[in-house]
């Protein structure tokens, strides 16, 4: 192994260190302001509040530090395979096909590994909702008017963080009719409090922003609350 190809292969792992760093740091920073927005949703219809847009910002971040990641890694596995010995072609055919694997294997682990304790526990409350209704944004982030339905979760892919959800309600002659599929992020799916957890319910004050169900159908409308439930001996 030749001095010129160890300095790039450490300088390769340096980098991947760097940008590694960097994603815990946007990360931890994208963990704050969910949990800013979760506590006070309000927020973001104040006049010269920036959080959404803070919010794009740092998720622009990731993303690109996640492409920077794998450029750097294809090049560090292309100087390994470079040095590595070569033999008859059915073997090194078998070889590769099995390093490929084991590098998508450990490429997923290494992926939950270094993410921090919060979002950890945040992939894992999103893949515990298959099954459960939630609202879903089926619109795209440069609509003019967002539509929310309420839909059913099918599936939570935790490498692509995106939700397969179901809109259970059939469509209009105009848009074909039937059961309409979405694959939508994180940022697009709202739970429902559990029935079962009443201390899930949060509190809803006169004034609050939220979204309500029209009867009968699986479209939510945004509303503001004028008065706030009361509360049943059942605590349903």
């Amino acid at each position: 192994m030749s001095s010129p190809d160890i300095a790039g292969i450490l300088e390769s792992s340096r980098e991947l260190d760097r940008l590694r760093k960097e994603q815990e740091e946007v990360l931890l920073e994208i963990n704050k302001m969910h949990k800013k927005l979760n506590a006070t949703p309000e927020v973001v219809e104040k006049p010269g509040d920036n959080s959404l847009s803070r919010l794009k910002i740092l998720y622009t971040q990731a993303k690109d530090l996640s492409e920077n990641e794998v450029t750097v890694s294809n090049n560090l596995l292309n100087l390994l395979d470079a040095l590595l010995p070569s033999g008859p072609p059915g073997q090194q055919r078998r070889r590769i096909e099995g390093s490929d694997q084991k590098r998508k294997r450990m490429k997923n682990e290494s992926d939950i590994s270094r993410l921090s304790p919060a979002m950890r526990n945040q992939l894992e409350a999103c893949a515990s909702l298959k099954g459960e209704q939630v609202a879903a944004r089926v619109t795209g982030n440069n609509a003019e008017k967002d539509e929310w339905f309420v839909v059913k979760v099918m599936q939570f892919d935790r490498e692509t963080k995106e939700f397969e959800v179901l809109d259970e309600e059939p469509g209009d002659d105009e848009e074909g009719g039937g059961q309409r599929k979405y694959k939508l992020p994180m940022s697009c799916i709202i739970p429902f409090p559990k029935k079962n957890d009443p201390s899930s319910v949060p509190d809803f004050p006169p004034g609050r922003h939220v979204l309500a169900v029209y009867p009968g159908t699986t479209a939510l409308y945004k509303a503001t609350v004028v008065s706030p439930p009361r509360k049943r001996k059942t605590d349903e």
